[in-house]
Formats: C-alpha cells, structure tokens, sequence
C-alpha cells in the first residue's frame, strides 16, 4: 500500500501507532525525534506522515518540522497526532490549519481513537491518490 513516517518522541505510542498503520498493509519508519526527519525523507519519500507537536528538545518542534517539509515538499501529506492540547489548552485543531502557521494536511488530537486515526489516514492516503 503506502510507505508512512511516524515522528513521534513517545516510543510506545509510536509503535501502536505504527501496529495501526501496518495492520491497514501499509509499510513503516518511526523515528521519536526530528533530527532526523528531514535527512530520512530526502532518503525516501513517504506517502505521508503522522508527525507530533512536542518533543523534549523543543515544545514547538512539530510544527517547526511541518513547516520546513511543507516549504521542501508541498505535496506531503502530513496528519499532526498530537497532545499540545492537554499541555497547553489553547484549542488547536483542523480549524487552525493554515498554509504557513500550521501547514499540515489534517489535525487529530491524543488520545487517539484508532478507528477514528485509521479513516483519517485512508482520507489522508487517498488525498493523493492512493
């Protein structure tokens, strides 16, 4: 099927991320810092990403990240997963998406419902024809 990018800094929430994604047939590389995420998509592109917003070496690193691969590779669909809202309760959702403030192409918030994340990648996936 689809070859994903799960960039999140929780271990374990990426693996049950990547359970989700693996079980829907697609193929897998988490990675649970942004260092390194730039470098592995130029390796080989993904069909898409699921990216969080917090990462212990910066709060706002996500939305860094997005924006970069947003100005590098416009047509990457990106699903933000994230717990922003439980740390800071300023609201963020699909509403804010924005092509240069929040460039992603859907917004889903942890806790996750896996029925809920695994249509919002079939809608994420079949944005580009997949």
């Amino acid at each position: 099927m689809a070859y994903l990018m799960i960039v999140d800094d929780d271990p374990e929430f990426a693996s049950a991320v990547a359970t989700v994604c693996e079980a829907m047939g697609h193929e897998v590389c988490t990675l649970t810092t942004t260092a390194g995420a730039l470098q592995k998509v130029g390796e080989r592109m993904p069909d898409g990403m699921v990216l969080d917003v917090m990462f212990p070496e910066d709060p706002s690193a996500g939305f860094q990240l997005a924006r970069e691969l947003r100005r590098r590779h416009p047509a990457l669909p990106i699903l933000m997963l994230t717990a922003v809202n439980q740390q800071f309760p300023l609201g963020f959702s699909t509403r804010d998406i924005d092509p240069k403030w929040l460039p992603v192409t859907d917004f889903l918030e942890k806790p996750v419902d896996f029925a809920l994340l695994r249509e919002k990648l079939n809608h994420l996936l079949g944005s580009v024809g997949r």
